[in-house]
């Protein structure tokens, strides 16, 4: 279903997910994708930061995502709706290239194709690398990251099922149907947009339904 391993979105995950908007090769990734970046409108007025991008085995760029409103910590001392929890109001957008099964550059093998369960994982795991039960030890979560991952993963799979809604949000002007769900930590959703790209989005503190989506003019600004 994905374009990167497991493994490597769990380290990701693990790891917090965010880099530095000031690191000055931040935007090189980004600038390496054959494919449009897509965040928040014009509407959306806040700081925008660059986070990191998930190359395929060849090495191609395929997806990456973008940052809006305050950098999350992890959340793991807050519960929903305490003061600090409700400072931290933030949506990532995640863009995945729209890619068929393809034989890899080296003619070695075969990479995966791409699909809106692919966006939909991303975001979820996304959203786990800023998320963190309070009761738990520092040592239980590696398990607990574990678990939930592979929960991202059922679910993304399952994008009909009863913990999924459907949202229609507008992509570039153009209402366009989500998947959508909520949990104690935020809120995940994912969808296709004509553009070749799927967008995954996850998020706290800021409301999903009033989002809007649009191709970035120019990631270079980011820089």
């Amino acid at each position: 279903m994905e374009t990167t391993s497991r493994a490597v979105a769990q380290a990701s995950a693990a790891e917090g997910g965010a880099a530095s908007p000031s690191a000055p090769s931040a935007v090189d990734g980004y600038l390496r994708a054959a494919f449009p970046w897509y965040g928040l409108d014009e509407a959306f007025t806040g700081p925008r930061w660059l986070m990191q991008v998930g190359t395929a085995a060849d090495g191609a760029v395929e997806h990456g995502s973008i940052g809006h409103g305050d950098e999350p910590s992890v959340r793991n001392e807050h519960v929903a709706g305490d003061e600090q929890d409700a400072k931290e109001k933030f949506a990532v957008v995640v863009t995945v290239a729209a890619s068929p099964v393809r034989r890899s550059a080296d003619g070695t093998g075969t990479l995966e194709a791409t699909s809106v369960s692919s966006a939909a994982w991303l975001a979820g795991v996304g959203l786990l690398s800023f998320t963190w039960p309070g009761q738990m030890d520092h040592s239980l979560r590696d398990d607990w990251l574990d678990q939930q991952t592979e929960t991202a993963w059922v679910l993304a799979d399952d994008l009909d099922g009863s913990d999924w809604s459907t949202l229609s949000l507008p992509v570039d002007g153009v209402p366009t149907p989500f998947h959508y769900r909520e949990s104690e930590f935020g809120w995940v959703l994912a969808g296709s947009t004509g553009q070749g790209v799927h967008l995954g989005a996850y998020g706290r503190g800021m409301s999903a339904y009033g989002l809007a989506f649009a191709a970035v003019k120019d990631i270079a600004e980011y820089a």
